[in-house]
């Protein structure tokens, strides 16, 4: 992959925009084409972009810039789903260790939708024993979990993210403590509306001061994975 992240364009938005309308077989295949060069690509020519700033967090990341590895499938699974729409309306960017159990394991993505994108790492569907791990290390030792997280209130990109629990396990915690304590999954997030109709290339450099900022959370969070 050589091409240059030049971001997404009005192509782009005018695929993604209609597609939910026209979320059937016959309309795609028509614009197949613009799914191509307008989404894919891009998405392909950022992953690859982004690709030395991973491995420079974890050299065991894959960050190969195809589908199926860092890239999603436009294709919907529909075999357990009510919704029978067989194409995708969002379509991101992942970058974890290959070969492990993602649910369990923290994870970089970027996440283009018609109208916004987003952008963050963490568990998005971490087992209770992996929350419970991560709660006793905040237990065990608190002033690691605050020294990787140190970042969080010097920052106005990230908010913290992940079903909370109806009752909190502890009345007692810090406040500062508190709202990453009681959650069911936990990751940090940045939620961006899309002004106009194009995303600049300049949005690189936001992904990679943003990944950057949040790489001594990840380190934390592997450290309760493994």
């Amino acid at each position: 992959m050589t091409e240059k992240f030049n971001g997404f364009s009005p192509a782009t938005f005018h695929f993604l925009r209609n597609l939910p309308n026209n979320n059937h077989k016959e309309w795609f295949l028509l614009h197949k084409p613009d799914y191509h060069d307008h989404v894919l690509q891009p998405l392909q020519a950022l992953a690859a972009g982004l690709g030395p700033l991973m491995l420079s967090i974890d050299p065991d990341f894959e960050v190969t810039p195809v589908i199926n590895r860092t890239i999603s499938r436009i294709y919907r699974d529909t075999r357990f789903s009510k919704d029978k729409s067989p194409y995708k309306t969002s379509h991101w960017i992942t970058f974890k260790r290959p070969g492990i159990s993602w649910q369990d394991y923290p994870a970089y993505f970027f996440e283009i939708s018609p109208y916004s994108y987003r952008y963050g790492m963490g568990f998005y569907s971490a087992s209770r024993v992996t929350m419970d791990r991560f709660r006793k290390d905040l237990d065990v030792n608190p002033a690691k979990f605050l020294s990787a997280t140190e970042f969080f209130s010097k920052q106005g990109v990230f908010t913290i993210e992940g079903e909370v629990y109806k009752r909190p396990f502890k009345t007692d915690l810090p406040e500062k403590l508190q709202d990453w304590y009681n959650r069911k999954n936990i990751y940090l997030v940045s939620n961006k509306q899309i002004e106009g109709n194009s995303i600049e290339k300049e949005l690189i450099s936001e992904l990679i001061l943003g990944f950057k900022t949040i790489a001594p959370f990840y380190d934390f969070l592997c450290r309760v994975a493994a």
